[in-house]
């Protein structure tokens, strides 16, 4: 019986210092910068950092919820691995257009910053402000 009680007092040790190791190796750390690529223009520099500061835990502000026809493989994907270049079925929303419309007029990074400064995109903003061919 002396053993049985060594044995579980180590096995209960054992798991207090190894499963919070373990459950932290399990989620994900968020990047502090990714490169959006696929333009022809160049790749975005976007501070993941900064903007998670912004909406705090509520990832799905952009990462969206997965459509049926093309479900995530884990809870939160880098964009363009639904959001291509050009369209691939069964997504029917490219990169470009999940961002921003062919203007810069609107779209998810456009509307978000219209929301956050109350102000329209300046018509002296240009793609090259964000687009950088250096940004690989």
């Amino acid at each position: 019986m002396r053993k049985f009680t060594y044995l579980a007092v180590a096995v209960m040790a054992l798991a207090l210092l190894v499963g919070p190791a373990i459950a932290n190796a399990q989620i994900p750390v968020a990047p502090k910068t990714v490169i959006l690529k696929g333009s022809s223009l160049g790749g975005v520099k976007f501070d993941h950092a900064a903007h998670q500061k912004v909406v705090g835990d509520k990832c799905d502000t952009c990462h969206h919820a997965s459509k049926p026809e093309k479900a995530l493989k884990t809870k939160q994907e880098k964009c363009q691995n639904c959001h291509t270049t050009a369209a691939t079925a069964p997504m029917k929303t490219k990169a470009q257009a999940a961002f921003h419309d062919p203007m810069a007029k609107k779209g998810t990074c456009v509307d978000c910053h219209l929301k956050a400064t109350g102000k329209k995109v300046p018509a002296s903003a240009k793609c090259l402000d964000c687009h950088k061919k250096e940004n690989v």
